[in-house]
């Protein structure tokens, strides 16, 4: 008898725990609602593809310049598996099990490699790690870990590239 109340007692612990983790959250969903609003659309040109397509782990988005804080409004919180294309407009991200993430050209500030975003920690440059502007104005960072890591500078090359053009036609 003794051990079957210490087993529901556990249990009662574990499930106070999980809807503890869900109410926080849900929470913070709620307070991050108002500064992320809704995401750019797909346009139906993208443009030309500027890199191949790259395989890899979407990490989630954090907003900046914090590689902690996590954005947890809609599916942006969840890790998928995912498919990151490079073209003239912007940059693609077809996550499975998720939605389509569309980072407009003009809202891209930086692509970067980290060692760590969202909670994931790897090895030096391990996270391409992209910066940018949501229509609300509120800046994130969006992590993705190829599985092809030869692939990060052309991929960091390429925006820095495409600043300085536009920096020097300004």
């Amino acid at each position: 008898m003794e051990r079957t109340l210490t087993i529901v007692v556990l249990l009662a612990v574990f499930a106070l725990c999980l809807w503890g983790m869900y109410r926080a959250w849900t929470g913070r969903a709620k307070k991050q609602a108002a500064s992320i609003g809704d995401l750019p659309a797909v346009p139906a040109d993208c443009g030309a593809q500027l890199l191949e397509p790259t395989t890899g782990l979407y990490l989630g988005s954090t907003l900046a310049p914090s590689w902690i804080q996590r954005v947890t409004v809609g599916d942006l919180g969840f890790r998928a598996t995912a498919e990151l294309t490079r073209f003239e407009r912007g940059i693609l991200l077809e996550r499975d099990g998720a939605g389509t993430i569309w980072i407009p050209q003009e809202s891209v500030t930086a692509v970067r490699t980290e060692r760590g975003h969202a909670g994931k920690v790897m090895t030096e440059g391990g996270v391409l790690v992209i910066r940018w502007k949501l229509p609300t104005g509120t800046e994130v960072d969006t992590g993705f870990r190829g599985d092809d890591k030869t692939v990060y500078p052309a991929w960091t090359g390429t925006v820095q590239t495409e600043t300085t053009k536009t920096g020097d036609e300004a």
